[in-house]
């Protein structure tokens, strides 16, 4: 498959029968959650809400859904009729889409995304954690750091360099160690 950039380009490079699916399962998200983002990510169609929210896929034998781990285990028995992995279910071609499922998981997500959004802004005054990604949250904590004083030891460059940094979580950093007279280790 060639690679695209939006869902609508995906959708139509598959035969007529796996875009009326794709078609379908688009639009069920949709209708659940209408105010979501639309990219490609992982080469496959995603929706976004304070973050991923779902994907899914087409492929020869089956339609893929995937709402993440915790999308799987909210819903493990109803799932367990489709072949499914920790965080993937596949929908077989021959049988129609079981909407209201998909329905179902899409709001469990959304509650889901939206209560880690609030945690996330409700966090408390100074911390230094509350406004980055979750990836970068992750990349400081797995190096120890849990105080604006622990960044403070080391160089911008190497924070940059912890898998999970990106350069969008810099400045956030900057001011933070700022609020308290502090900077990165040898200025950079």
């Amino acid at each position: 498959m060639k690679t695209v950039s939006t869902i609508d380009q995906y959708i139509a490079d598959f035969p007529r029968e796996i875009q009326v699916l794709l078609q379908q399962m688009r639009a069920a998200i949709k209708a659940i959650v209408p105010e979501a983002g639309e990219k490609i990510s992982y080469g496959i169609p995603t929706f976004t809400l304070n973050g991923n929210l779902v994907h899914f896929g087409g492929y020869k034998q089956h339609i893929g859904f995937y709402p993440g781990a915790s999308g799987i285990k909210a819903f493990e028995k109803e799932l367990s009729v489709y072949k499914n992995s920790k965080g993937a279910v596949q929908f077989p071609l021959d049988k129609p889409l079981p909407i209201a499922l998909i329905n179902k998981i899409v709001k469990f997500r959304v509650k889901e995304s939206m209560a880690k959004n609030a945690a996330r802004h409700t966090a408390a005054p100074g911390d230094l954690f509350a406004s980055l990604p979750a990836p970068a949250r992750r990349a400081l904590e797995s190096k120890g750091i849990r105080t604006v004083q622990q960044l403070s030891r080391f160089s911008e460059t190497e924070i940059l360099a912890l898998h999970g940094m990106g350069k969008s979580s810099v400045p956030k950093l900057q001011h933070a160690l700022e609020e308290k007279g502090l900077s990165f280790k040898g200025g950079k």
